[in-house]
């Protein structure tokens, strides 16, 4: 098996990790990091990801506000900038230092940013970009370095990679479904050993996972490959494979003028056409004659080169369109297909080559045999021939001996001259197992040979033995064999490129591990074994922890020595019948194949920890690494392989959430949960389109005037027959998958119209705060919203505060302070929630505009019993008082509470001791008692 089948088992391992966004942003804000710090003179740097409509919309950068605008607004557009078209089209970066003497970057971004220099780099990985990196000043031009570029492009590069890895992951919705169909892939891919049998097994997964069963391969002559040729179709679809190759030819069908065709070729990309009539780049005299309405196409490649093409086709009705997730899915099944169907082609094409050459041989020795018998009269003409041949070729008389040989076969046989050889016994160069007991080459073998190229071990002078490929042939003169002539060929170098295709078939090539086949190998011989002799075996899944931050931060080459030393700790720890095998990326699987119980599995697995307990010293860095452990036992976690190993990675992942350096016995309630957790988010997904969600609002007191000063908008959750679910709960989740966004621009709505409600009700002097996260504060367009909503409500800016995190406010200050003063000029109040929890100086507050500082609950709770709460509280409440701010104590709950902070000069109060939150109906009733 080849390098590029060890990477398609990789992606089949990939595609088991979840929680994508998450995992992706957190491995490019590593690489702005990395970049950042490396570029001291850059002002600003940030990775843009493709979109549907072509563009390239900002995804993770630093800082995430410039002039206002957050980074998923900028979009970049190739149609304006020309400078990031080049780089996309060239996959090259460009610097250039002086943006006032280059036309190409767009003019709009430079303006508003005033851009001095500018760098920009293609997050490219084995020729697929994935995304542009910009690095820009608008102060002081970065004056990069050539070192500093390729530094920044070695990020990239990591960059690159975290996306295409992100990319291959499929859909959490199918997540358990599209793992095992992947799995399935590989595993029967791995078991076909034709090219026919590879392509059945894809149409068929394909026409499972897209409903459509019409579909058909064309790949590129393995030899010419400048020829495409339609190779294989469906056995189920609407055409029988004669009448759809005759079609072919009928057509004389120029693939190398069809545009879909090179274009899928050329940018190694799909296409998904859904209106042939409609499309320019169809040929339509074949769309017409094969009925096709729709056509997706999927390039198959293996190793960065194009194998060819599978096309699926719609006969039925135009405009029909797969679903993102199904094609995602397809392109991995092509993805898996590309290096086994590599492989065979290699193999394919090597074979024709040897018999190719086979046939050669046969002919030169054809050609000898004529030859030699005119040589006898014409012994100069001879000499020259001999000469010339590249092969080398020796006579033999009837006992053994040399009569004549060639200069490559002088210099192949390790001679400096032939009389070395000629009248020498050629007992020498033969293997024993050739000669008959005189030391003759016996009759039959020269017989047989004679029929083709055989392959054997021949002799150098100094007595080291060489493979030869060759060929022994009789002179015959009247019927009666007089000698004979030997033609071989060294192939040693053929013989090394096929001892390094058989070892990578099986074993890891950085950790020389077991690989994922060999270890399904063994695994299903242990299994066998185990259920023929009634034992159990384990199979025990690890993951390290946080590997990825060792290779975002030393790179990759580093990452692969530590790979290596983990290896080679684990082999010496463990037992010799144990199998460890590289899964591939941080994942290795360990085979017990026969345990007394389930203690031994433990024990095994505190082993292994122990193997990460000492740090490793890698190029004199010294690096500390941990690993999570999931176990499954046969028979009770599973029957099969596949059922042991999906069982031990969900243990693992149990595992790796309760802190990791973990090991975790598989139960049947874990994967119970995975499937609630899927459940649980995609719930979550509808909650804001099924109108699931409410607002209730907890009131603020002042306590010297005795009256409500204004409300804290509260977001709640009614999940479906599951009840009120608490913020906790969801706000999470909401935060990893993005939704935050849109359901914070809810509430900050609903709570704003709200309260104009209560104003046009006579209570002008009611306000509302609004909590931020972070995800919502770093938005470009955040001032835009916050100021069209509150035109659109008509509420006065002076009546909204927003509360924003303290940990929120002290990352990334210049733009926070940008954003503040901007929220500020508009009229909106800035509060700080949950004051005094986090890991900060307050020398920030100095410089930021804000109206309110909140004392967290956290320091209320005890008070006034605490003495180091009381004193916490007494600080908050003289800085807020020393900077002129509002102080707010929220979580007040008794009576001493209350007294306490009044006494200690802080009147504005929000907790239970009032009121618990309400809904907007119930606050009327509290608001008018309170007036009468």
């Amino acid at each position: 098996m080849t390098n590029e089948q060890t990477r398609y088992s990789r992606l089949a391992q990939i595609t088991k990790l979840i929680n994508t966004n998450l995992e992706l942003r957190e491995a490019l804000k590593h690489v702005v990091t990395a970049i950042s710090e490396e570029i001291v003179s850059c002002d600003s740097v940030g990775i843009y990801l493709p979109q549907q409509d072509g563009t390239y919309r900002g995804f993770v950068g630093k800082p995430e506000l410039i002039n206002g605008m957050s980074l998923d607004m900028h979009v970049v557009d190739t149609t304006h900038d020309h400078l990031a078209k080049e780089v996309i089209e060239t996959k090259e970066p460009i610097y250039i230092p002086d943006t006032s003497k280059d036309s190409r970057p767009d003019r709009r971004a430079v303006e508003a940013f005033g851009i001095k220099s500018l760098l920009v780099l293609p997050m490219a990985y084995e020729a697929e970009l994935y995304g542009l990196v910009f690095l820009f000043d608008y102060g002081i031009p970065m004056n990069l370095q050539p070192s500093e570029i390729e530094s920044i492009e070695a990020y990239v590069n990591m960059a690159a990679v975290a996306v295409r890895n992100a990319n291959n992951l499929t859909k959490k919705e199918s997540l358990i479904a599209d793992k095992q169909l992947l799995l399935n892939v590989t595993r029967e891919l791995s078991l076909c050993s034709t090219l026919q049998e590879v392509m059945d097994k894809c149409f068929e997964y394909l026409g499972g996972v897209l409903g459509n069963s019409n579909i058909g391969a064309h790949l590129l002559d393995p030899v010419a490959h400048q020829h495409i040729n339609p190779t294989s179709l469906s056995k189920d679809s609407d055409w029988s494979e004669e009448d759809w190759i005759q079609t072919h030819r009928h057509l004389d069908v120029d693939f190398k003028k069809d545009l879909v065709f090179q274009e899928v070729l050329s940018k190694k990309k799909s296409i998904f056409i859904t209106d042939t009539a409609n499309d320019p780049r169809p040929n339509h005299e074949a769309c017409q004659r094969f009925g096709i309405k729709g056509i997706y196409i999927i390039p198959l490649i293996a190793t960065g080169k194009v194998l060819g093409t599978v096309a699926i086709v719609n006969l039925k009705e135009k405009n029909y369109i797969y679903p993102d997730s199904a094609m995602q899915l397809a392109e991995s099944i092509v993805d898996a297909t590309a290096p086994v169907l590599s492989n065979l082609l290699y193999i394919e094409k090597q074979e024709l080559i040897i018999s190719e050459r086979t046939s050669e041989l046969t002919q030169k020795n054809n050609e000898l045999k004529r030859l030699l018998k005119e040589v006898k009269q014409i012994g100069r003409e001879k000499e020259l021939i001999l000469n010339s041949a590249g092969d080398g070729i020796f006579g033999l008389d009837l006992y053994g001996k040399i009569t004549f040989c060639n200069p490559s076969a002088t210099n192949l046989l390790g001679c400096q001259h032939e009389h070395e050889l000629i009248g020498h016994s050629s007992h020498q160069i033969f293997p024993k197992c050739m000669l008959d007991e005189s030391g003759k080459i016996p009759s039959v073998i020269s017989t047989e040979n004679n029929k083709g190229a055989e392959e054997e071990f021949f002799y150098k002078k100094d007595g080291r033995h060489f493979p030869v490929e060759f060929v022994i042939a009789p002179q015959i003169e009247n019927n009666e064999t007089v000698g004979y002539v030997v033609t071989f060929k060294d192939i040693t170098t053929r013989k090394q490129m096929e001892e390094k295709i058989k070892y990578h078939a099986y074993y890891d090539s950085i950790t020389n591990l077991p690989n994922r086949v060999l270890f399904q190998d063994r695994l299903h011989q242990a299994l066998k074994y185990a259920e023929l002799y009634g034992r159990n075996l384990g199979v025990l899944f690890l993951d390290l922890d946080r590997f990825k931050k060792i290779n975002d931060t030393f790179g990759h080459t580093f990452g692969d020595k530590v790979l290596k030393k983990i290896a080679d700790r684990l082999l010496h720890a463990l037992p010799k019948e144990t199998t460890i095998s590289r899964q591939g990326g941080d994942e290795f699987i360990i085979l017990l194949p026969s345990i007394q119980s389930k203690q031994e599995a433990k024990d095994c697995a505190r082993e292994v920890l122990q193997v990460f307990s000492e740090a490793l010293h890698i190029n004199g860095q010294e690096v500390s690494i941990k690993t999570s452990i999931g176990i499954s036992i046969f028979p009770e976690n599973g029957m099969t392989s596949e059922q042991l190993i999906k069982h031990a990675d969900l243990a693992m992942y149990k595992a790796k959430k309760r802190s990791g350096n973990q090991f975790q016995l598989y139960e049947p309630v874990l994967e119970d949960r995975t499937v609630e957790s899927v459940e649980f988010e995609n719930d979550l997904y509808r909650a804001l389109k099924n109108d699931e969600l409410t607002v209730v609002y907890q009131p603020k007191y002042d306590s010297l005037k005795n009256a409500i000063i204004g409300f804290e908008a509260l977001l709640r959750w009614n999940r479906p027959n599951k009840g009120v679910i608490k913020p906790k709960e969801f706000i999470p989740l909401a935060e990893e998958t993005g939704l935050i966004i849109p359901m914070g621009e809810w509430i900050l709505r609903k709570a704003c119209a709200q309260t104009k409600e209560w104003h046009n009700q006579g209570f002008e002097h009611i306000s509302v705060s609004v909590n931020l996260s972070p995800q919502q504060f770093n938005q470009e367009e955040l001032f835009t919203k916050v100021k069209q909503i509150l035109e659109d409500t008509e509420l006065s800016p002076s009546c909204l505060e927003l509360e924003l995190t303290e940990n929120l406010i002290i990352h990334n200050t210049k733009k926070t302070l940008t954003v503040i003063h901007r929220l500020k000029e508009l009229g909106v109040k800035i509060s700080i929630d949950d004051f005094g929890t986090g890991y900060s100086s307050l020398g920030y507050l100095k410089d930021f505009p804000v109206d309110t500082l909140k004392i967290d609950k956290t320091f209320i709770d005890d008070l006034p019993e605490n003495p180091n709460n009381a004193a916490i509280t007494n600080t908050i409440i003289t800085l807020a008082n020393s900077l002129q701010l509002d102080v707010i104590a929220e979580g007040v709950e008794k009576k001493e509470q209350l007294e306490y902070l009044n006494a200690h000069g802080c009147h504005l109060i929000q907790g239970y001791y009032y009121s618990r939150p309400l809904k907007a109906e119930n606050i009327l009733q509290q608001m008018y008692s309170q007036n009468h």
